[in-house]
């Protein structure tokens, strides 16, 4: 009973954390389309907000991955935390769109590094069995941080402006203090903690060798697929139903509706992840998230924007849900942190690319359904990639 208590605390602690980067993460999406009324933003420049963000969180990823392996995974959660929290509160108080960007790279590095830091915590915290299940679980508290997103954006940006709704996010400030008191790290880390430790370099080499080096290909290819797709389609949702003739605030509404589909999505993805393997899982998810992705770019009416807005929800929130599952069980202790975080460095330069791209093709006259249609793609090739070269990690001890 007391291994099970644990399990909990540790997902609720970590869970927490995850919950507080989504709704940073969400809370953008919004801001963006508050900021163009506001500032009069181009659409390119637009791009560059979400962009800005996704490049921190690739540098981020990579710095605050190495260091995981060197000073634990706990410190690292917590120094990610504090920097995107304060970073976000401190953007609350710019007027200008440079200042604006300098300070969404500070919090994209925060966010970059915490979410495969504390993947990876929880990953070597809870036995085999139930690894993988509770990964995904992890993973679903970034529905409630959306949902927490949407509803600050729905009720406060159009009352109180987007500033109001970046100050409420320095919350997460105060809950790092906090998890100083009460987060244990992981008992494998704190295993090998007190042998010799890599080099920097011997960590990047390491994830290119013989033993590793298939896998490591087939995540890079995985997440930047994974993470272009999901930028450049999410980011843009509220931009794209107020382009379509939607107001802002109706345009709130339904991506509000489409974020509650994520908590099925990510439920059906926990139940198969430990049944059918974590395969299975990622290619079906995929798929139906590709599927669903050209049915977006297709609607022409607001029931069909909604269904397929709600079936991405569902497949694309889920596929995350395994992909933070599968990525840390495919590397030993000593370079898991490296590894992971370099995996979702790459993934965001597809988040740096999607985002950029819509507005840039919009601004070529390409259609919306030809834009869905390169993000359905890459998200094909991602499932193949993961069909044929991924190695089943389902019920392996992780060394």
């Amino acid at each position: 009973m007391k291994k099970e208590i644990s399990n909990r605390k540790i997902l609720g602690i970590a869970g927490l954390g995850w919950m507080f980067d989504a709704m940073d993460v969400g809370m953008l999406s919004f801001i963006i389309t508050a900021l163009q009324a506001d500032w009069g933003l181009t659409g390119k420049e637009m791009g560059w907000i979400g962009s800005m963000n996704s490049i921190g969180m690739a540098v981020g990823a990579l710095i605050f991955g190495l260091m995981a392996d060197r000073i634990g995974r706990k410190h690292v959660f917590m120094i990610t935390l504090l920097l995107f929290s304060i970073g976000s509160g401190l953007s609350a108080f710019t007027s200008s769109l440079t200042i604006f960007l300098i300070l969404r790279f500070f919090i994209g590095m925060g966010l970059g590094g915490e979410l495969p830091v504390a993947s990876t915590l929880v990953s070597e915290s809870v036995p085999k069995e139930k690894r993988g299940r509770v990964v995904v679980l992890l993973e679903s508290f970034w529905a409630f941080g959306w949902l927490l997103a949407a509803v600050i954006s729905y009720f406060v940006i159009p009352k109180y402006g987007w500033q109001a709704a970046l100050l409420i996010s320095v919350l997460p400030a105060f809950y790092a203090i906090y998890l100083r008191l009460h987060l244990p790290d992981s008992p494998k880390f704190l295993k090998v903690e007190k042998e010799k430790k890599l080099t920097v370099k011997e960590s990047m080499q390491a994830v290119w060798t013989k033993e590793n080096r298939k896998q490591t290909a087939t995540l890079w290819v995985l997440w930047f697929c994974v993470v272009f797709s999901y930028y450049g389609m999410f980011l843009w949702l509220p931009s794209v139903m107020v382009s379509q003739g939607f107001s802002m605030i109706k345009s709130f509404e339904y991506v509000l509706i489409m974020t509650l589909a994520q908590l099925p999505g990510y439920a059906v993805a926990a139940y198969l992840i430990e049944k059918a393997g974590r395969k299975f899982v990622l290619v079906l998810f995929l798929v139906g998230t590709a599927g669903s992705a050209f049915m977006f770019g297709l609607a022409d009416s607001t029931a069909m924007l909604l269904t397929a807005g709600i079936l991405l929800s569902f497949f694309n929130l889920g596929a995350w849900g395994a992909l933070y599952a599968y990525t840390p069980e495919q590397y030993s202790t000593k370079v898991r942190g490296t590894g992971a975080g370099m995996a979702a460095a790459v993934g965001r330069v597809g988040g740096i690319l999607g985002p950029l791209l819509v507005p840039y093709l919009t601004a070529q006259n390409v259609s919306i359904p030809s834009i869905f249609t390169i993000f359905c793609i890459a998200v094909l090739i991602g499932a193949a990639v993961v069909l044929f070269f991924g190695k089943e990690t389902k019920n392996t001890e992780i060394i």
